[in-house]
């Protein structure tokens, strides 16, 4: 089984957004190392139920929070979405030092990620 793993929030001034969910509910955001611009979203402390985030500025067509979800293949999970009525929105892209990464539509139009942990992507 599957679980939600992380979730994105698009934001048009980052700066504002995280100023806002840190005074809210006291997350922190820190500049992800990466290639691209993109923060990482720590909602609470290790070991407490809930999941980490990311934050990036806000692209085109994404206009909501985004949940991503974990699984051993982003390939399969694709064509798996694919072959129940969903769609695949942005194919298999790699995150250097993490993994791959895919956007699906549901059967519903709601906008999902999957994620296939694997350090040496490149």
């Amino acid at each position: 089984m599957s679980r939600v793993i992380h979730f994105e929030i698009p934001a048009a001034e980052p700066d504002r957004a995280a100023a806002f969910y840190g005074q809210v509910f006291g997350w922190k955001f820190d500049k992800w190392a990466g290639p691209t611009e993109y923060w990482m979203v720590t909602t609470g402390t290790e070991g407490t139920p809930g999941i980490n985030g990311g934050m990036m500025k806000k692209p085109g067509g994404i206009a909501s929070t985004t949940n991503t979800i974990g699984v051993e293949s982003v390939d399969r999970a694709v064509n798996e979405a694919v072959a129940a009525g969903g769609r695949n929105v942005m194919p298999k892209t790699p995150i250097p030092g993490v993994g791959y990464f895919a956007y699906c539509e549901d059967t519903e139009g709601n906008l999902f990620g999957v994620m296939q942990m694997d350090p040496n992507a490149k």
